[in-house]
């Protein structure tokens, strides 16, 4: 349904539409993750870009127009990066352990440090919890900020396209007068 749905995305020209697929594919995300038993990283996912992103998304569609404008450029070049790139990728992953490996680095080194110690060190019962705001609190510090930072990016971006908007309304009222 990801495939499907990502596929959906790329090929749909109604830019509501690619929004609303953005939408479905995040909520699959958040759904596989769940399923991987990665439940903390679904909440986030289904907050964050089913949630919040899709609203952002709708609301600067509202300022744009609804349909998006036929490339002129080949996908040639575009699609071998994609390619090239999704290589290198695979190939990075090809001397990783396997998904579930009981003996991968992180089940044998850090896992069971984390397992034994974080009650003890941390005074928190909730093992994920301790990981997440002790152990690793700047690494979500550093979440935190870049989803504000975007935030506020996003916020910039409409408020600059109203302003053109209306600068355009401007001229196209002046334009009529003549």
């Amino acid at each position: 349904m990801l495939v499907v749905t990502a596929i959906a995305v790329v090929r749909v020209t109604s830019l509501f539409a690619t929004a609303m697929f953005s939408g479905i594919f995040s909520l699959l995300s958040a759904m596989l993750f769940v399923v991987l038993d990665a439940v903390d990283v679904a909440f986030t996912e289904a907050a964050v870009g089913a949630g919040i992103s899709t609203v952002l998304v709708l609301s600067t569609l509202a300022l744009t127009t609804r349909h998006e404008k036929p490339s002129t450029r080949s996908p040639v070049i575009p699609l071998f990066v994609v390619f090239v790139t999704g290589g290198a990728l695979i190939y990075g992953t090809l001397d990783m352990p396997h998904f579930g490996s009981p003996d991968a680095p992180a089940q044998v080194h850090v896992a069971p440090e984390y397992l034994a110690n974080s009650v003890e060190e941390i005074d928190i019962p909730n093992v994920v919890t301790s990981i997440l705001a002790s152990y690793r609190g700047y690494d979500t510090l550093g979440e935190t900020a870049v989803v504000f930072a975007a935030g506020i990016g996003v916020l910039l971006l409409i408020s600059g396209l109203r302003g053109r908007r209306e600068d355009e309304e401007d001229e196209d009222e002046e334009g009529e007068a003549r």
